[in-house]
């Protein structure tokens, strides 16, 4: 399976420009031949705090467009959101996972980032999302969630393939690199790493997408690159011999 991680630059607290921003991007990993097309991290508003100006209702129009994009281009797309639950009185950091035939699956950030208050403007998760992609096991998280190892390791002897889309400052991206890499390592999977580029709410963002190999190789790069668009192929088939080889997961103790 062919997957594009859109790296991308986010007009702040600005859904529409956003649309259109990134429409022409799915457009382009469609055309070349990515069937799983990954967003970043609130890739429709920017990482902003202010929910009273940004929440959208469940089901709203940054998830309807991503329902779109999926159906227009026959391909899954995902990036996360800031959504409310029905009846939910605060949104969630919610990773949807749109499929071409219709079907949506949400993840709800597990951990909001407590550093910048995220906690406080937005409802936690509590339940892990694996989804099976083009016979690929892809596991759903968002950011801040790539420092809880215990929760890959968790769901390893089922996933294939970490997502994990991002809004990571500058100032903490070797510790972005560095993670991304350990939780392929230490889990014999393949990582999907796709953080933003550009300013937004007083944080600058370089971007370091990244798609990471079961044994930590390096299959793409967006370090530097600015807005691009990154393709690897990740193949369940891979896994399985890895781990076959290197029968590290079945020595885990939980």
């Amino acid at each position: 399976m062919k997957v594009a991680a859109v790296q991308h630059d986010i007009a702040w607290e600005d859904p529409a420009a956003n649309f259109a921003r990134l429409a022409p991007m799915v457009a382009e990993a469609s055309q070349e031949g990515a069937r799983l097309v990954v967003l970043t991290e609130m890739c429709t508003t920017g990482f902003s705090m202010h929910t009273e100006r940004i929440a959208e209702p469940f089901d709203g129009p940054s998830a309807q467009f991503l329902r779109e994009q999926a159906a227009t281009h026959d391909v899954w797309v995902c990036g996360s959101i800031p959504e409310c639950e029905p009846g939910g009185d605060k949104p969630a950091n919610c990773l949807v996972l749109a499929s071409p035939n219709g079907e949506v699956f949400r993840y709800r950030k597990i951990h909001p980032f407590s550093y910048s208050g995220e906690h406080e403007r937005f409802d936690a998760g509590d339940r892990f999302v694996t989804v099976t992609v083009d016979g690929v096991r892809v596991s759903l998280f968002v950011c801040y969630d790539l420092r809880f190892a215990d929760e890959f390791w968790a769901l390893a002897r089922d996933t294939d393939c970490y997502v994990v889309p991002a809004n990571w400052p500058v100032q903490r991206r070797d510790h972005w690199r560095t993670l991304l890499r350990a939780r392929a390592i230490e889990n014999l999977a393949f990582v999907v790493g796709v953080n933003r580029v550009g300013s937004g709410g007083g944080a600058d963002y370089v971007g370091d997408s990244a798609v990471i190999g079961p044994f930590g190789e390096e299959l793409a790069d967006g370090a530097g690159a600015g807005e691009t668009i990154l393709y690897a192929d990740v193949d369940a088939a891979v896994v399985e011999q890895t781990r076959e080889r290197y029968p590290f997961l079945v020595d885990r103790r939980t």
